[in-house]
C-alpha cells in the first residue's frame, strides 16, 4: 500500500537553500532594496520560479537514474574532443571559484558571529595570541566537523536548523523594520524596472541560480533515495514536495532581506557596502533585537554557505573524475582550508575570483541545456520531460544565457 505523499517536506532541496542564501545573496538584496526601495521584488519570485524548474529537473535525474550530474555528463559525453573541456571548465568554475568563494563565505559568517560574541572567550583569547579573525577557524572547524561525519541524515538535520535559523532571523528582523506592507505586495507582482536597475535585477537572479547547487542536488537526491522502499513515483513526488518547501523558504528569506533594507534605507542619504551597515542602521528602527537577528541571520547563511559549497564542490569533481572516500574528503577539506586562510588573512583573490566568474558565465547555460537534454533521454523512460516542461525549460535555458552574459560582462567590464 502507498504511503501518502505530504505537500511540504524539508529533504535535499534544503541544501539547495542553504547554499544560495549566502553573504553574497544578502548584499545583493541589501543593496537592491538600498537602491530602488520593493520595485525589484519580483525578480526574486521569478529567480524562486526558475531555480525550482531546474533543481526539480537536476532532482529527477539523480532519482531515476541513480547518479548525479557528474556522472549523467560522463555518459553523455563521451568523445574526448568534448569531455575533456567540460571537465576542465567544470573545475575551474566549481572547484577553483568554490575555494575562491569560500573566503567570503566564511568572512560573512565571522561578520554576524563578530557582531553577536566579540567579547566572549574564547575569541578574546585567540584575538590576543594574535589571530586577527578568531571566528574564521572557528566556523571552519565547524564546517569539517559537520561534513566530516558523513552520515547525510546529520548533515540534512544542520541545514533545516540553519535555514529554519535564518527565516526567523530575517523574517523578525522586516517585522521589527515595520515595512510598508502595501508596496512590499505591490513590488511582489508587478514586474518594473527603474533606470539602471537591470544589473540589480540579473544579480539578484544571479544569486539564486547557479550551477554548482545543480550537481549538489542530483547527488544528493540520489543518494538519499538509494535503497528506498519507495517506487519512482512516490521518490519523485517526495522530491517534489521538498522542493517547494524549501526553495519557496529561501526566496520568502530573500525578500526579507530586500524589503527590510528598501525599509532601512530607501530614499535616505545614508550609503550600504555590506550587511553589516544594514545591522547598524536598523538599531535606530527597531532596537538592538533587530540588530541581533540580523547578525544572527547572517551567521546562519554564511555557515550553510561554508558547508554546502565544498560539498557541492567535492560532488561535481567526483562525478566527473571518481574519487575515494579519502580523495572525496580531501576535496572538500582544502577548499575549507583554503577559505579559512584567505578569511583570516583578510586576502581577496581578485584574479581567481575573476577567473571563476568568467567560468561560471560560461558554465550556467553549457550545464541548464546538459540537464535539458539528459531530462529528455531514453534512460529516463517515462520520467522524461513533458512539452510542456520542455517549453519552460527552454525559457529557463534563455535566462541562462542572459545570466552569463552578466557575468561576462562585470568579469571584463566591471
Amino acid at each position: 500500500m502507498k504511503t501518502k505523499t505530504p505537500f511540504f517536506s524539508f529533504g535535499p532541496a534544503t541544501l539547495v537553500t542553504a547554499a544560495f542564501i549566502g553573504p553574497g545573496t544578502v548584499i545583493s538584496a541589501s543593496l537592491a532594496g538600498a537602491h530602488y526601495g520593493y520595485a525589484l521584488l519580483w525578480a526574486l519570485v521569478f529567480s524562486v520560479i526558475t531555480t525550482m524548474v531546474l533543481q526539480e529537473m537536476a532532482a529527477r535525474l539523480g532519482i531515476v537514474t541513480g547518479q548525479g550530474l557528474g556522472e549523467n555528463i560522463r555518459h553523455f559525453f563521451s568523445t574526448p574532443w568534448l569531455r575533456y573541456p567540460l571537465i576542465l571548465l567544470i573545475i575551474a568554475a566549481i572547484v577553483i571559484g568554490n575555494s575562491a568563494y569560500q573566503g567570503g563565505n566564511i568572512s560573512g559568517a565571522s561578520m554576524g558571529a563578530d557582531a553577536l560574541w566579540q567579547n566572549y572567550w574564547p575569541v578574546t583569547a585567540l584575538r590576543d595570541s594574535g589571530l586577527a579573525n578568531p571566528w574564521a577557524l572557528l566556523i571552519g572547524l565547524a564546517a569539517t566537523a559537520v561534513l566530516w561525519q558523513g552520515n547525510y541524515a546529520v548533515l540534512e538535520r544542520c541545514l533545516i536548523g540553519l535555514v529554519l535559523i535564518m527565516s526567523l532571523a530575517f523574517l523578525f528582523t522586516l517585522f521589527l523594520s515595520q515595512p510598508d506592507y502595501p508596496a512590499l505586495l505591490i513590488g511582489l507582482v508587478k514586474p518594473v524596472l527603474p533606470d539602471g536597475a537591470l544589473l540589480s535585477v540579473i544579480a539578484l537572479v544571479g544569486t539564486t541560480v547557479v550551477p554548482y547547487s545543480l550537481f549538489l542536488h542530483a547527488a544528493v537526491s540520489a543518494r538519499k533515495w538509494q535503497g528506498s522502499a519507495m517506487d519512482l513515483t512516490q521518490q519523485l513526488a517526495m522530491s517534489n514536495a521538498d522542493i517547494r518547501t524549501a526553495i519557496p523558504l529561501g526566496g520568502l528569506i530573500s525578500v526579507a532581506i530586500l524589503s527590510t533594507a528598501a525599509t532601512a534605507f530607501f530614499g535616505q542619504a545614508q550609503s550600504i557596502n555590506s550587511a553589516a551597515d544594514l545591522a547598524r542602521s536598523l538599531q535606530p528602527l527597531a532596537g538592538d533585537a533587530a540588530v541581533w537577528l540580523m547578525a544572527g541571520g547572517l551567521l546562519a547563511a554564511g555557515i550553510s554557505s561554508a558547508i554546502t559549497a565544498p560539498l557541492a564542490a567535492a560532488y561535481a569533481l567526483n562525478g566527473l573524475v571518481p574519487l575515494s572516500t579519502t580523495q572525496f574528503r580531501a576535496c572538500w577539506l582544502t577548499i575549507i582550508v583554503i577559505g579559512v586562510g584567505l578569511s583570516s588573512a583578510g586576502i581577496k583573490p581578485l584574479a581567481v575570483i575573476w577567473f571563476a566568474q568568467v567560468a561560471n558565465g560560461i558554465l550556467l547555460p553549457v550545464i541548464s541545456l546538459t540537464l535539458l537534454v539528459a531530462v529528455n533521454a531514453r534512460i529516463m523512460g517515462v520520467y522524461r520531460n513533458s512539452r510542456r516542461q520542455n517549453i519552460v525549460a527552454s525559457i529557463v535555458w534563455l535566462l541562462t544565457l542572459l545570466l552569463s552574459g552578466r557575468s561576462l560582462y562585470l568579469a571584463f567590464f566591471s
